[in-house]
Order: C-alpha cells, then structure tokens, then sequence
C-alpha cells in the first residue's frame, strides 16, 4: 500500500473537529500536515485524533497561525520553527521524520505569510520567510531522501490556478516576486505534485466565505504538496478532496493529497 501524505488549512481545529475526524476516516491518510489550528499546544483536540491511530505533534499559538503533524508512522523526530530570524516567533513550521523500509521520509509542515496587504511590512516578511524556506530546501536537498514540502504556501504559481488572474495581479499571493520566489523552489529540483500529474486549470484548494465563490468555483490554489526527487520518483496519485468544501461550516480549504509508493518500516 502506498503511503498517503495530506495537507489541510482547518481554519480552527477546535471548530472543525468533527469535519477533520469524518474526513480522517474517509480518506485514511498515513500523514497530515495541518495548519491554521489557531490553538495552543494544551489546547489541541489531541485524544480524539490519537484514537484514530494517529501520532500527533503540534506547534501551537494562541488564536492565530499553528502548525501539527499527524501519522500514523511513528516520529523518529520533530522540529518546530524555520531557522534564518530568531525573532519570528510565529507558530508557522514543523518538521518530522518517519521511517520507511528503506531510509527516512521527512515532511516539512509550512503555513507561508499572506503577504497582504503589500504595502505594509507584512509582504517583506512573507519574502523573506520564503527566502529562509529556499536556504531550508537547499539544506535538505543535499541529504538526497525522501522530502515532502506540504502546507498553505499562500501562492498562486500559475494564472490556471486562480479564477480571473487580472484580480490578483497586485495581491500578495499573485505578485510576480512572489512567484518567482515559489519558482526558485522548483528551480531546486522540487516538484509540485499535483503539476506533476496533470496541467489542467480551474483545480483549486480555497474558495472565500463570501460572494459565493464556492457555488460559482470562484477559487485559488494555494495549498500545495512539493516533492523532492526521491519523493516525485515514487509520486503514484494526486488528489484535492474539494467535496470537503461543501460541508456545513467548512474550512475556507479542502485538504490535498499525494500517494507515494514508499513502504512503511
């Protein structure tokens, strides 16, 4: 069996408890990288997710931003923060390192800035963390293993994946800079799961609460799964469970998900 990776933007972990356990049980991931969990460490609903088999490791901040890993693959290892700025203290990366039959797999959890809006200190700072994630990548890169980059990277690579681009042109997610700085990560050799599988457009992970922008799949895609070589090598399946969207009080997201032949040790 294929291990399956999954990421998420809960949007509050707390108030979509319920939606994250059907779908855990629906979809059966082996691992998931969950963001948004706008909880701290203690607060976590961590027995209910641990019942379903899961190994849970968080790296909380009270009402806002917060990153946790879940696998059902026992931790060798975990790491919270992104290095490169002592003073970022936001709860935005998380690191794990499962054993496989064969070597490791390490899933790097990231919930990317916004950005927005641009003309405050708030976009330089989204720059520079996705300058600290390239220096990260670059690192991890040279141990040649199995890496997953997974989470909200807050980024629209591409105008396939945004309804009506010329919207965005100026917002944060969408700004050349920006993406240039996603295609740096590529550039690294990292391979954006779902391009890898198909280049069809209007496949999105976010539709916004308002003007009914989920009737109308009016989204964007910006929650993304970036693989390294010996990852992509074993990529067997992509898959965005958009369905999710359609639940009663959902995530503005819908999780995202890559099957890779890799075997659990």
């Amino acid at each position: 069996m294929p291990i399956r990776v999954a990421t998420w933007n809960v949007n509050s972990v707390r108030q979509r408890i319920d939606l994250l356990l059907t779908w855990l049980k629906e979809c059966q991931p082996d691992i998931v990288c969950l963001q948004e969990i706008k909880c701290v460490d203690e607060a976590f609903p961590r027995l209910e997710i641990e019942a379903l088999g899961y190994n849970v490791v968080t790296h909380g901040q009270k009402t806002f931003n917060g990153v946790a890993l879940l696998s059902k693959l026992r931790f060798d290892e975990t790491k919270s923060g992104l290095a490169g700025d002592d003073e970022d203290v936001h709860a935005r990366f998380l690191e794990g390192v499962v054993t496989l039959k064969r070597g490791v797999l390490r899933i790097a959890c990231l919930y990317l800035p916004n950005g927005n809006p641009v003309g405050t200190e708030k976009y330089p700072y989204k720059l520079k963390w996705m300058s600290r994630l390239l220096e990260y990548s670059k690192e991890r890169l040279k141990t040649e293993e199995p890496l997953i980059l997974a989470g909200d990277f807050n980024v629209i690579p591409h105008a396939r994946d945004v309804h009506n681009p010329a919207a965005w042109t100026e917002d944060a997610l969408f700004k050349a800079e920006t993406r240039e700085s996603f295609q740096s990560l590529l550039s690294l050799g990292l391979t954006d799961a779902l391009r890898a599988v198909t280049d069809e457009g209007g496949l999105y992970t976010f539709w916004d609460y308002q003007a009914g922008a989920w009737q109308k799949n009016q989204g964007l895609r910006i929650d993304h799964l970036l693989l390294s070589p010996q990852a992509s090598d074993k990529l067997a399946n992509v898959g965005i469970d958009s369905y999710v969207r359609g639940w009663e009080k959902p995530s503005d997201h819908v999780p995202v998900w890559a099957d890779l032949d890799l075997e659990a040790a």
